[in-house]
């Protein structure tokens, strides 16, 4: 499998953007939000919020895209409508 890694979480937010426009239409309820946590300053984050009834599936494609990009993710489960995905650098 051939790896795509980016250089920046921002640059690597703006892929995810791209590739999932259509779940973050602006005016409408966003089933995919983005947010980069720099709260620890070793360790910058990006969460990919899942929120839908489909959140599992979409979490699937999401950790799917993330891995072609040599990032490391893990999954938080909140409920069964709102999933986490974190990445961070490698």
């Amino acid at each position: 499998m051939t790896t795509d890694s980016v250089d920046s979480l921002e640059d690597l937010a703006a892929r995810v953007d791209e590739e999932f426009g259509a779940h973050r239409q602006p005016n409408k309820f966003k089933t995919i939000s983005l947010v980069i946590d720099t709260s620890r300053s070793d360790r910058s984050t990006l969460i990919v919020h899942c929120d839908s009834e489909e959140a599992s599936s979409l979490a699937d494609e999401v950790e799917a895209f993330l891995r072609e990009h040599d990032v490391h993710i893990q999954r938080e489960h909140h409920s069964e409508t709102d999933i986490r995905v974190l990445a961070t650098l490698n």
